[in-house]
């Protein structure tokens, strides 16, 4: 296992090797294990903001994603269920049996499919402003899934361009303009984006979260396996990257979810307001007992399928139909 300094302050970068890749990480604190997943384009380093204060109560996992940060970027699997089963094998290779999983943006995805995939090894989810909660996402998003996008995004990362791209978002986010708070994810994930692994990595990933429709990724059907589990729904109420309705949506999807707005964050509340958000993941957990994972229960619960949302569409089925005939009699 190598180590190094973190460029953005005293955490030490462990990598290590799996399955042949170099995978980075930071490992920290004490207690309680939780896992932090970034969102596409970003690393760890977008947990800085809390990492230190979140490690006086709990162990801190936060890795860079294969294709991100100080990770390899292979052509490889880059799949949200591949990014489920890395994390998996990082857990095992560190004998960390099981965690409270936090998942940002594609991060919140990659959450979710690992609960689904491995709820062994599951305590809490907790969901940032996540994908895979409905087709909604930023039009720019949508315009990077489009054949030929490639050769633009090149182009943008040309150093002249960037010399003169980074200044003028840099002073866009020192505005109040609607969706300043978002610009400095944006820098973030632009700068990533001048090396050219990490911008073949970056389109292998949103081609299989998204495409010109919208997303691709989706927990909807699934989520009722999920409520079982404790919940926390974290949200920027001015997020332009994916709109906090499907904040809602969830809450929706899972009513026993703990639901945090903050009204003046962005796409990245953890960034924008850190404090608030470490006291109430803090609260959450300290609040809330670890899942227990019922194999036989679990079982039961696939098969009868998820009959709440069943009844919702039935009702929903019942009452239009009952509104046709309405119309029809009254023509």
């Amino acid at each position: 296992m190598q180590s190094n300094m973190d460029e953005w302050g005293d955490l030490p970068v462990q990598k290590v090797h799996i399955h042949g890749y170099e995978r980075a990480f930071v490992l920290t604190g004490s207690g309680p294990a939780l896992l932090l997943i970034h969102g596409i384009g970003m690393n760890h380093r977008t947990w800085r903001p809390v990492i230190e204060d979140l490690a006086k109560n709990f162990t801190v996992i936060a890795p860079d994603l294969l294709g991100h940060g100080e990770s390899d970027k292979p052509r490889a699997d880059y799949s949200i269920g591949g990014y489920a089963n890395a994390m998996r094998d990082l857990l095992l290779f560190l004998d960390v049996p099981s965690v409270t999983v936090v998942g940002h943006s594609l991060g919140g995805g990659v959450a979710m499919q690992f609960t689904y995939q491995f709820p062994q090894l599951v305590e809490r989810l907790v969901l940032v402003a996540s994908g895979g909660l409905g087709r909604s996402v930023n039009p720019l998003i949508r315009a990077m899934t489009i054949p030929g996008s490639g050769p633009l995004l090149a182009l943008s990362a040309i150093p002249r361009i960037r010399r003169t791209v980074i200044p003028w978002l840099e002073r866009a986010a020192s505005t109040d303009f609607p969706g300043s708070h978002d610009i400095h994810g944006m820098i973030e994930v632009y700068e990533d984006l001048a090396d050219a692994h990490s911008r073949a990595a970056f389109r292998h990933v949103l081609r299989a979260a998204a495409d010109w429709r919208g997303q691709v990724i989706t927990m909807i059907d699934r989520a009722y396996l999920a409520r079982h589990i404790p919940t926390m729904v974290v949200w920027g109420g001015r997020d332009l990257m994916i709109p906090v309705k499907h904040a809602y949506a969830a809450k929706e999807l899972l009513p026993q979810a703990r639901l945090e707005v903050f009204a003046d964050a962005g796409h990245v509340p953890h960034e924008d307001y850190p404090e608030r958000f470490s006291a109430a993941l803090t609260e959450f957990i300290l609040d809330t007992p670890s899942a227990h994972y019922d194999g036989t229960a679990f079982q039961q619960v696939l098969r009868a399928g998820d009959q709440p949302r069943r009844r919702r569409v039935e009702k929903t089925r019942t009452a239009k139909a009952s509104e046709s005939e309405t119309e029809a009699v009254s023509a």
